[in-house]
């Protein structure tokens, strides 16, 4: 009989100053950053602004709304938690705040994904936190 696959590598939810973004999604909210210095947003992991260095950001939650701004499809497995997964497809997508965020598109043929495909965040949930994916709209 043959071993069961390892389960796939997950984000820590105790990353420092992550906490908010990974408690948020357990709620089904997607949260991002934007600085109140000029208004940028970006993904929650940067500490910096990226137009004006500002270092004075705030969470603010996302509607969860984008397009898929480039996408493709992995026939390779680098790890064998995705084995039973593969070939499965990894895209970005351009949020309606601005930032674009990588991710898996689900709910969809990888044959008919396409740019500019509108999408909304979906979850898949674990025990301690979820991670977004997204859907066509």
């Amino acid at each position: 009989m043959a071993d069961a696959p390892p389960p796939k590598p997950l984000p820590a939810p105790d990353e420092p100053g992550l906490e908010p973004f990974w408690q948020a999604t357990l709620e089904g909210k997607l949260m991002l950053k934007r600085c109140t210095g000029c208004g940028t947003t970006m993904l929650p992991y940067r500490d910096v602004c990226d137009v004006c260095l500002g270092t004075e950001l705030e969470w603010i939650e996302s509607s969860g709304k984008g397009t898929v701004a480039t996408w493709g499809v992995m026939h390779q497995k680098y790890h064998p938690g995705w084995a039973a997964e593969t070939p499965y497809n990894i895209a970005m997508v351009d949020l309606e705040e601005g930032p674009r965020i990588p991710t898996n598109l689900v709910g969809v043929e990888s044959s008919d994904i396409q740019i500019g495909l509108p999408v909304v965040v979906d979850w898949e949930r674990h025990d301690d936190l979820a991670l977004p994916k997204f859907r066509p709209a």
